[in-house]
């Protein structure tokens, strides 16, 4: 039995009818898994016989795009074990291989996320569980420390408040330039997040000044001398904060996930086939795409080069494109560690 991939694969290759869809369903909509229930299965609490998926296009995929990146490189399965665990990868790749759509999503609501990033319910015999929301919470920000990041800072002023900073993310969120300038905006805003650079420092704090005043109004005028006035007043530091490159706190990851929900589409012209984080090369592997009037989330991905648009919620839900995808509604932008040479 072919995998999964080697379906999609047979399929790119042997497109001699010019049909550019895949010939079944992948990872659909939603999802229904039926609980083999034995004799003893009426004393058992809670009394439900299956667990029914609402709105999975939160993990959809996402899910899709990390099977494809762990098949097509070699050492990305051991790397992403350090991160998610050897079992689940190895779980996950056999699941989605065998076509067990229902349960590969399952494993990652009860291995990788929260109670609390989703709704459950009972209903009659079914448990029901909804993954309506956010794609970044419920799929990006489960990721453990994958793509956690470090960057220090140092203010030139003595009297700083916070002279040592240290920033931490677990995630990578770029924000759009608030000038629009020329060039690649999203190239412009990885840079303003990952490279070293001096701005002028915001911090706030309280400083003590003594002023002088030779002759104080009302005073005596026989008295004679300085008068002292100390003041306690608070105010921005104005030194000079020096930011150092930022760097990824466990190495340089397999994939990055860009969050570029706050995104608009006119700032999106242009979208970089390669990016330079941390002293090394991604290259453009995928994209989420998020339908604002459905509130739908759907995928783009590369195989062999061949560029393919995924959506669950269709019935023919995975499509070979003529040539790479307008991304006008981005969500997210992945790209993967080029190989060393």
């Amino acid at each position: 039995m072919k995998t999964l991939l080697e379906e999609i694969k047979a399929s790119i290759k042997n497109n001699y009818n010019q049909d550019r869809s895949f010939w079944r369903p992948v990872l659909p909509w939603g999802g229904v898994f039926t609980i083999k229930a034995g004799r003893k299965a009426v004393s058992c609490t809670p009394l439900y016989v299956e667990i029914r998926l609402k709105n999975t296009c939160t993990i959809d995929g996402f899910l899709m795009l990390l099977y494809v990146i762990l098949h097509e490189n070699e050492t990305f399965p051991r790397e992403l074990s350090l991160h998610l665990g050897r079992e689940f990868v190895d779980c996950f790749l056999y699941l989605m291989d065998t076509y067990s759509f229902t349960t590969v999503k399952l494993l990652w609501i009860w291995d990788k996320m929260e109670k609390q990033q989703y709704k459950s319910e009972v209903y009659k015999a079914s448990l029901i569980i909804d993954l309506f929301g956010n794609e970044h919470d419920n799929f990006t920000k489960n990721l453990e420390n994958l793509m956690s990041t470090i960057q220090e800072s140092y203010c030139s002023n003595w009297r700083c408040p916070t002279r040592v900073q240290e920033d931490q993310q677990r995630t990578i969120n770029i924000n759009p330039p608030q000038e629009i300038p020329h060039g690649n905006l999203i190239r412009l805003a990885v840079d303003e997040l990952f490279c070293s650079r001096i701005e002028l420092c915001e911090e706030c704090g309280r400083y003590n000044k003594t002023l002088v005043n030779r002759n104080p109004p009302n005073q005596d005028p026989q008295l004679t001398g300085f008068f002292f006035l100390h003041s306690s007043l608070e105010e921005r530091c104005g030194g000079l904060r020096e930011f150092s490159q930022r760097i990824f706190s466990h190495g340089a990851p397999p994939f990055v996930v860009l969050n570029m929900q706050h995104w608009k589409s006119e700032d999106l012209a242009y979208v970089p086939y390669y990016l330079d984080l941390s002293d090394h090369k991604y290259l453009l592997e995928g994209a989420t795409l998020f339908n604002k009037e459905e509130h739908h989330y759907s995928a783009a991905f590369q195989i062999d080069g061949h560029w393919m648009h995924y959506d669950g919620l269709r019935n023919v839900n995975l499509i070979l494109l003529n040539k790479p995808p307008e991304f006008l509604l981005l969500s997210s932008l992945v790209y993967i560690r080029a190989t060393e040479k």
